[in-house]
């Protein structure tokens, strides 16, 4: 039996069927921190709560759920915490995009979502093993049926098919809809990286991305060779363009775009990570391996893709 494309417990649900929204993350940021720890726990569910976000209850779960799949929000003792991202987002008065209004923020959730299979396993499935430019819904259930009858996981079939469509319109969003967070544009849509074509297919746009900051490129290397099994401090040009979970394939890079990318990291990092290409090896280097720099260096970044330095 071939090992399932992702490690741990696959998840297909969570959402409510709702792709996320433009404000949603900076609500959550809000509804967690604006209230005692101790209140966090039931700040989407307790009645009163939900009447403070403006929309359904279901609407909420979902608001939550994205929150919790982009990293913006996390589960602590009491209930719910802001994450280090999450404060540097949206926390009032030094927030790099309170309003999440920036292309830098879209770019960055994508990353959060499809770059690991932990919450938001079709999307990591759809951007790192759908290898076919154009493919279609059925297509994606039926691989991704296959994978889970395979290892007797037990996930059914409707699941799965709320979940791909919710993927799928989180990029190509469909006309019409019953309220105004239905209708306003989901956000990730903005990205362009699906397309749907005139028979109703789907395909994936590839090339340089140029809303793409290269601090959030840079930003999601690190992200990505901090997830590597056997670190170390030199990444081969093909990892970083091809790899599953890579910032090549996450982002739709075309190989000529990574290269352009790592060559103006050496500036960017101020000699963190420099690009490298001899007697036709191409390859990355990074000088710093301890965790707090590594993470201190991906703030850096961070600040950088947003104009803050």
């Amino acid at each position: 039996m071939p090992p399932l494309p992702f490690a741990g417990k696959p998840q297909f649900s969570g959402h409510e069927t709702f792709p996320l929204r433009q404000l949603w993350l900076r609500k959550a940021y809000e509804a967690v921190t604006n209230v005692e720890p101790s209140k966090t726990r039931t700040v989407f569910t307790d009645e009163s709560a939900i009447a403070g976000f403006g929309v359904g209850k279901n609407m909420v779960a979902s608001m939550r759920f994205w929150a919790s799949a982009c990293h913006v929000i996390e589960d602590a003792d009491a209930g719910y915490a802001a994450t280090e991202l999450g404060s540097l987002l949206f926390a009032p008065g030094s927030g790099l995009d309170p309003f999440c209004e920036k292309p830098a923020t879209t770019w960055l959730m994508h990353w959060r979502l499809a770059s690991t299979p932990d919450k938001t396993t079709t999307w990591y499935y759809v951007f790192n093993h759908v290898a076919q430019q154009v493919f279609d819904r059925d297509a994606v259930v039926s691989a991704l049926s296959g994978l889970i009858a395979e290892h007797s996981l037990r996930i059914s079939l409707a699941t799965l098919k709320r979940d791909v469509e919710c993927c799928i319109r989180s990029y190509v969003p469909r006309a019409g809809g019953d309220s105004p967070e239905e209708m306003s544009e989901p956000l990730l849509g903005e990205l362009g990286l699906i397309q749907q074509n005139a028979r109703g297919a789907f395909e994936f746009r590839r090339g340089s991305k140029r809303s793409l900051p290269d601090g959030v490129f840079a930003y999601a290397l690190l992200d990505y060779w901090q997830r590597l099994e056997h670190q170390g401090a030199v990444m081969a040009f093909d990892r970083v363009a091809h790899d599953y979970g890579s910032p090549g394939r996450v982002f739709k890079l075309d190989e000529d775009s990574v290269a352009e990318r790592l060559m103006a990291l050496e500036t960017l990092s101020n000699g963190e990570i420099a690009w490298t290409e001899q007697a036709g090896i191409r390859q990355v280097t990074r000088t710093g391996t301890a965790l707090q720099q590594i993470q201190q260096t991906k703030i850096k970044l961070l600040q950088a893709a947003y104009g803050k330095n």
